[in-house]
């Protein structure tokens, strides 16, 4: 499937990407192709192509920061893994569910770190230019900047804002309520929250890889993490339906489905962070 809008700018740039988002650039610098894309673009990966092999790299592009990214990632996933995991036990094992709670909240904090250290990256991606690898006057650090007509960013910034959601859904569970209708406030509706944004954030990052609204490429290192990641966060989206809290009896088979659903999320999330780990060595040491 080929991007849904594909043409030529002023400048004589091919410009591509699923509207109304730009994902890739190609135009003649000298004699050579330049091509741009945009996650590698933010992510500082495969500079050679964009030709800034010989241009200073930020330390938030560098090799050893999109490995610690993919790490804290892998670090939180596992956590989740381990909770859900705990979680299908059977009850005669004698495993808390404070203990659970516990793990799903530590595991809820690396994915923040991460997520806003990606964040941190597409908040200070230089703007596309003709000359790459030219200095910036003026240019400053962004925390969290201001880019809607990124796709990067905003999937960015939607992870982020998610994370901080869970982390709210994972606390207040430690503690859990016994009042069905303030479990569903203080516990369900952030888990909602978070897991719709997070579907969001997955969504943004395969079009702006994919280069479309859909497009199958299996052999490529960056649409297997985008890949990944979305399913994880279906099986994310899936675990929060199923887990709101009545104000009846509560279905035995919801929580082993939701259970089930966040083991499968999160050892996702787990696969596309360690393949997020191999990609960082695409990028300058």
């Amino acid at each position: 499937m080929i991007s849904l809008f594909r043409h030529r700018d002023t400048t004589g740039v091919h410009v591509a990407g699923p509207w109304p988002f730009v994902t890739f650039r190609s135009y003649r610098l000298g004699r050579r192709r330049v091509f741009w894309r945009a996650r590698q673009h933010r992510k500082g990966l495969m500079r050679r192509a964009r030709a800034l092999e010989n241009a200073p790299t930020p330390f938030w592009q560098s090799r050893r920061y999109n490995w610690y990214v993919g790490a804290i990632f892998a670090a939180g996933s596992f956590l989740f893994m381990l909770g859900s995991a705990l979680s299908l036990l059977p009850p005669s094992l004698g495993i808390a569910a404070g203990l659970i709670n516990v793990v799903f909240f530590l595991g809820s904090i690396p994915f923040t770190t991460a997520a806003y250290l990606q964040h941190f990256q597409a908040a200070n991606a230089s703007e596309f230019t003709l000359s790459p690898g030219a200095p910036e006057a003026g240019r400053s650090i962004s925390f969290i900047g201001w880019h809607p007509r990124s796709a990067g960013w905003l999937s960015t910034f939607t992870q982020f804002v998610g994370t901080i959601a869970f982390n709210v859904n994972t606390f207040d569970g430690i503690l859990a309520p016994t009042r069905w209708y303030v479990q569903d406030v203080a516990i369900w509706l952030p888990d909602m929250v978070g897991s719709i944004l997070f579907l969001v954030s997955a969504y943004l990052a395969f079009i702006e890889t994919a280069g479309a609204y859909w497009r199958w490429k299996p052999r490529d290192l960056a649409w297997q993490i985008v890949f990944v990641n979305l399913v994880g966060c279906v099986a994310f989206m899936i675990a929060a339906i199923v887990t709101y809290v009545p104000s009846g009896p509560d279905p035995a088979w919801t929580g082993i489905m939701g259970n089930a659903q966040l083991f499968l999320g999160a050892s996702c999330f787990f696969i596309g962070a360690w393949l997020t780990m191999r990609e960082s060595e695409t990028a300058a040491p």
